[in-house]
């Protein structure tokens, strides 16, 4: 069964599934994967990013496309929080040494993150 009919709101092209960027791709397989171990069944997944998009639309997200991995990202890091995959702190951590690292590589080179266990 091809990608596009398995999730259907996922943003397809005659390829199958579309992403702007690496870590768009990145959160849509680990949700996938998620998914797919059992952590949650896709009607969770769906009820939090259904609830993430809806928050987005009345603080006034046009809703254009070009913010829904945004969301995803978003609905992602409250489901394994909710869960106990992962707590906030420890999301918001990941996220501060990502963002550090992206920052502080040149523009050209492989970012990497160090240390990312702590």
């Amino acid at each position: 069964m091809p990608l596009a009919k398995t999730y259907p709101f996922q943003p397809c092209d005659s390829e199958g599934p579309v992403f702007k960027e690496p870590w768009e791709a990145q959160a849509f397989g680990m949700v996938v994967a998620l998914h797919q171990s059992g952590a949650f069944s896709w009607e969770e997944w769906a009820t939090h990013l259904n609830a993430e998009i809806t928050a987005a639309q009345l603080e006034g997200d046009p809703d254009l496309g070009d913010t829904y991995y945004r969301h995803w990202l978003r609905a992602l890091e409250k489901i394994v929080s909710k869960k106990g995959l992962s707590s906030t702190a420890e999301i918001s951590t990941r996220v501060e040494k990502w963002r550090d690292a992206y920052i502080n590589t040149p523009h050209g080179q492989a970012i990497e993150l160090t240390n990312a266990s702590t």
